[in-house]
């Protein structure tokens, strides 16, 4: 038997005896009747629908998360208040260039004069 499902193609081949595989018929008192025959076809008709289902699925969460993450984006913030802002401010006055020192005198010699612009 042969099927084809969204692109995939899948051959079974079928037993003489009509299909799936039997299991030995067990011996003694209590003998239950054999469990019905496996098809593997319809099977595999199966799996294929579900890695098709998750396919789908996953493509549609993507496009969700990409959506939020677009959404989520921060604006760009304009100055309506007509003036500079408190950066540009602070840059017109100068301020004495951190240079990484790590002597504490140095730094707490910066850090006064940047002090000394607020």
């Amino acid at each position: 038997m042969k099927f084809s499902h969204g692109g995939v193609k899948i051959v079974c081949l079928q037993h003489e005896d009509g299909g799936g595989q039997h299991a030995p018929a067990p011996q003694g008192p209590s003998v239950l009747p054999p469990p019905p025959p496996v098809d593997y076809c319809v099977l595999m008709q199966g799996l294929v629908q579900a890695m098709q289902t998750q396919a789908h699925t996953q493509a549609a969460l993507l496009a969700q998360l990409q959506a939020q993450a677009q959404a989520l984006a921060p604006v760009p913030q304009e100055h309506d208040h007509g003036g500079p802002s408190i950066m540009e401010r602070f840059k017109r006055m100068a301020p004495p260039s951190f240079k990484g020192e790590s002597r504490p005198l140095l730094v707490e010699s910066w850090m006064r004069e940047v002090e000394k612009i607020f």
